[in-house]
């Protein structure tokens, strides 16, 4: 297809998918003419990442550029790839180096994840920004004074574990590589809201049941 033809399918402007591809974040097309190119379906599914990362996850150019990056680099397995380009996603705030908390969030962590075998991220350590991430938000609790140990946190990590597994079905019923890694950053990106809005309405509707005065 030409570039109208793109944009036309993809709901992008031309003026936008010409930025996208003088940035990197979208690969060139096949040069047909010195003034034209055409674009394949592949490009159509490229662009709809682009527009998950950069209006519905509201990352920066720079940060999606790296993100596509990840998800074209073939030289990683695919467990690597999809967890490159998702380690390279926003994440939240990690403790600062003289939080006082911080060891003790770390030690939660970790006994946490060691409760429930996810091997995995105790070898990571650090080195996973998520694991950062939750040492950071410990360290804030345990600030404020708020439950947070172990045995608090343990039916939450359950609970990610379920929405975990269900994420992992989905991108492993897509056939190709490339489009199961575009998935799992797509995913991410786009169920996260999904997640925390009906965390808060399944709150809203247990706080009617406990605490509204009947009648």
């Amino acid at each position: 297809m030409r570039l109208a033809e793109l944009s036309e399918r993809s709901g992008i402007s031309t003026a936008t998918v010409k930025y996208y591809l003088r940035e990197g974040l979208l690969p060139p097309g096949r040069r047909v003419s010195a003034t034209h190119a055409e674009y394949e379906e592949t490009h159509l599914r490229r662009l709809g990442l682009i527009r998950a990362l950069t209006q519905v996850g509201r990352l920066p150019v720079a940060t999606a550029r790296e993100v596509l990056a990840c998800v074209d680099d073939t030289s990683l397995d695919q467990h690597s790839r999809i967890g490159a380009a998702v380690w390279a996603l926003p994440h939240g705030d990690r403790p600062a180096p003289d939080d006082p908390e911080a060891d003790g969030a770390e030690r939660t962590a970790q006994a946490l994840l060691k409760e429930l075998d996810w091997e995995f991220s105790q070898s990571a350590g650090p080195a996973s920004p998520a694991y950062r991430m939750l040492v950071g938000a410990i360290a804030a609790l345990r600030r404020l004074g708020y439950p947070c140990g172990q045995e608090n946190l343990l039916p939450y990590a359950r609970a990610a574990a379920q929405v975990a597994s269900r994420d992992l079905d989905l991108v492993a019923g897509i056939d190709d590589a490339e489009e199961q890694i575009e998935a799992a950053v797509a995913c991410t990106v786009l169920y996260e809201p999904v997640l925390l809005s009906l965390r808060r309405l399944a709150e809203a509707e247990e706080s009617n049941r406990r605490f509204s005065e009947e009648g």
